[in-house]
């Protein structure tokens, strides 16, 4: 499973005009799923997110967690994190779990940090999105729960 984490003052998902996910202060989550993936990776990818101490504390150092800053999460799927294009000009996908999995996969995530409290919007899966955010920071981290990079 992959996760691009982006710290965000301000993010929204929107569905043919119409904003299906919004937040403020918080994360905005682009999410991978692998046809390989288990529970023990959705598992590793729910833990990082929520508790990755990119929020700034009262001395300006990133120490606190979206969990600590009572920020919320907006995850969107977006299979072309699984875009491979070492071979060609043109991404495979091959990696990328088909949709019925990968949509069981994302939703168990979202359920998991609601779970814990955190105020979660999402996209909406399998749909042409338009995502709008304010970086800041700005800050991006790339997580790979294979650990490849």
């Amino acid at each position: 499973m992959r996760c691009v984490v982006q710290r965000v003052t301000e993010s929204r998902v929107e569905v043919n005009g119409e904003t299906v996910g919004e937040i403020g202060n918080g994360i905005m989550a682009l999410i991978g799923v692998s046809s390989e993936d288990t529970e023990k990776d959705l598992k590793y990818i729910a833990d990082k997110v929520m508790n990755l101490r990119i929020f700034d504390d009262e001395t300006g150092v990133m120490n606190r967690s979206v969990l600590d800053i009572g920020g919320s999460i907006l995850a969107v799927s977006q299979f072309t994190l699984y875009g491979d294009a070492r071979g060609g000009r043109r991404p495979s996908y091959i990696r990328a779990a088909k949709p019925e999995p990968a949509n069981e996969m994302y939703e168990k995530l979202v359920g998991i940090w609601r779970n814990e409290g955190i105020h979660v919007e999402t996209g909406r899966f399998r749909t042409e999105m338009k995502v709008q955010l304010v970086n800041d920071g700005p800050v991006t981290i790339l997580l790979d729960s294979g650990k490849s990079f």
